[in-house]
């Protein structure tokens, strides 16, 4: 495996989109500081064709619009490994439109594929193994190693590869339309949004046990974790964790001799952000206790009743098959079922997440299903 070319300048990019606009594939891949940064960025994208591998340094690189013509481009079918990620990420950061997508591991997942990771499959199908030390590394640092941009160019170098393996096993077992209008939903992904929910701590795991007065030192601590992680560009889970949160409030400590042997809550932490905790546990404890946001309003029972036996037929449909269950039908689907209760194969049409594929496919088994919890009531 050759080195991959490293594109710094916007004059480099311009000049590989020329060269690649007659290329028909296209593998591509991202690396973000999500564990760096409150607001994550793309901080590398690499590319690869069958014969070049290429690394794009958004960090450096002052226009990257140029490549979102090749993205664009429906006569290029572009690679991506969990390409849900990928895509939201790219039309945040750069406004990319996309047209013809594989993804490698939803085609795995179709497969029946159990480990469907892409070490795991490097593994399995070109015995390549990935070291793994860079999955949580700082992309924003300059200049990146040269070992660290090695194993960034591995996440693309093999995927042509892995697709052409993946399509001719979805061809041969007739799975490649399916695959396809799986694809097919991609491109429409929504942007990935920053937003922080002021609301948030109440699904935080650990709070059910806590009484209205905890909870309000929850909230008043989950808000003051959010403003100093704005303040430091710091992700706020490592200012201190939702574990360490909720032993704060359950504790209620009043001095900061009071925090010592917190778990997860270090001397330095204590140090630089005891002040402002106290603060906010002391808001917490004048406060009136939140009251939990209104949920969404509990479906009608029969509604609830048609879903279940969707789910059940869903289950033992794909463990006959052999692949996770949302591989047969998604979970939104189902409920869009139970709350519209079509009654012939025409009226699937407008279900999201039903295709022609899936409406030939699964159209009369779900009618069917319906049509016989109707009949239990």
């Amino acid at each position: 495996m050759n080195t991959a070319h490293y594109i710094r300048h916007t004059r480099e990019l311009r000049a590989l989109v020329d060269r690649l606009r007659n290329e028909p594939l296209l593998a591509v891949d991202t690396e973000s500081n999500s564990l760096y940064a409150y607001y994550e960025q793309v901080c590398l994208v690499q590319l690869s064709t069958r014969t070049q591998d290429v690394i794009v340094d958004p960090l450096a690189v002052d226009d990257m619009s140029p490549l979102g013509e090749l993205l664009a481009d429906p006569a290029i079918e572009i690679v991506f490994h969990a390409a849900v990620y990928d895509v939201i990420t790219l039309k945040r950061d750069f406004g990319y439109t996309f047209a013809t997508i594989f993804d490698t591991m939803l085609a795995a997942r179709i497969c029946g594929w159990q480990k469907v990771g892409l070490g795991n499959i490097l593994a399995a199908q070109f015995d390549i193994r990935v070291d793994k030390k860079y999955q949580r590394a700082d992309w924003s640092k300059r200049p990146l190693p040269p070992e660290q941009m090695r194993y960034a160019q591995m996440d693309t170098h093999f995927l042509p590869r892995l697709r052409d393996v993946l399509l001719a096993e979805l061809h041969q077992n007739g799975r490649e339309e399916e695959a396809h209008e799986t694809f097919a939903e991609l491109p429409d992904l929504p942007a990935a949004e920053p937003h922080f929910d002021p609301e948030g701590y109440w699904r935080i795991h650990q709070t059910q046990r806590l009484g209205g007065r905890q909870m309000a030192i929850v909230r008043e601590l989950y808000l003051a974790r959010d403003t100093i992680a704005r303040q430091r560009d710091w992700p706020a889970f490592k200012i201190f964790s939702d574990k360490v949160l909720v032993e704060l409030a359950r504790i209620a400590p009043r001095r900061l001799e009071d925090m010592d042997g917190i778990k997860g809550l270090s001397a330095s932490n204590i140090r630089r952000y005891g002040a402002t905790i106290l603060e906010a546990i002391a808001r917490g404890q004048e406060a009136k206790p939140p009251h939990p946001p209104r949920h969404s309003r509990i479906p009608d029972p029969e509604v609830q009743l048609r879903y279940e036996a969707l789910h059940d037929w869903r289950k033992k449909r794909a463990v006959k098959r052999g692949v996770e269950s949302d591989v047969i039908v998604p979970r939104g689907t189902l409920w869009a079922l139970a709350r519209r209760v079509p009654s012939c194969v025409e009226e699937l049409e407008d279900i999201p997440g039903l295709g022609p594929w899936r409406r030939a496919e699964y159209g009369a088994e779900l009618i069917d299903v319906l049509e016989r919890t109707n009949n239990k009531r």
